[in-house]
């Protein structure tokens, strides 16, 4: 069996609320993606493999994306100290459901969970060193243009809102939302590269 695989990469620009943003913003990193590509064409060239009972829910389908692994990173923060703090980390989006509104080009809007760990070290004494780690729920939109079959360009936003830590304070603080780290937002642009992918059912 043999389906695209999209593997995605470009800059992402953070905005934390509260405290960080007041010193910095943006924070700058990597956005990531790899996914499998399962179209309509692919469905019907292999319908013999799929479970009978499971034939009627795959004709359904229109396309499907599926991460193969939940260790592939989301996004890599890297942005040196350009004014007081900087933040080096890794963020994993392990769930996530995007829908999509229009399908070419693709503009999708999701939801998902992340497990995020950042390193935050300023020179300012009212921030301090920050070793920010939280579980969190996102919000999603992403606007897709294919430029040919295998090259595709995309723009986006994610929020991701997480239980407040006190900023400065250990990973099991809680703090006052003016004081703490709650709310990522993320504006990204991505450059997709697709490339076909054999495997065996």
């Amino acid at each position: 069996m043999t389906v695209p695989v999209d593997l995605g990469i470009g800059p992402a620009f953070h905005f934390i609320t509260g405290p960080i943003q007041d010193d910095q913003s943006p924070h700058y990193g990597l956005k990531i993606s790899l996914k499998a590509i399962i179209t309509r064409e692919v469905i019907e060239q292999n319908k013999s493999k799929i479970p009978k009972k499971y034939r009627g829910m795959a004709s359904k389908i229109d396309e499907a994306r599926f991460s193969p692994s939940i260790f592939i990173p989301d996004t890599l923060f890297i942005s040196p100290r350009f004014e007081n703090t900087a933040m080096y980390g890794i963020s994993w989006r392990p769930i996530g459901l995007d829908l999509p509104l229009i399908k070419k080009p693709r503009l999708a809007i999701g939801i998902g969970l992340d497990l995020t760990y950042a390193y935050l070290d300023s020179d300012l004494k009212a921030l301090g060193t920050t070793h920010f780690l939280r579980p969190g729920l996102d919000a999603k939109a992403e606007f897709e243009v294919p430029i040919t079959d295998s090259f595709l360009i995309s723009v986006g936003w994610m929020s991701v809102f997480y239980p407040p830590q006190k900023v400065g304070g250990g990973i099991f603080t809680w703090g006052e939302l003016d004081e703490s780290i709650w709310h990522l937002g993320q504006a990204f642009v991505q450059l997709h590269f697709r490339f076909p992918y054999t495997t065996t059912l």
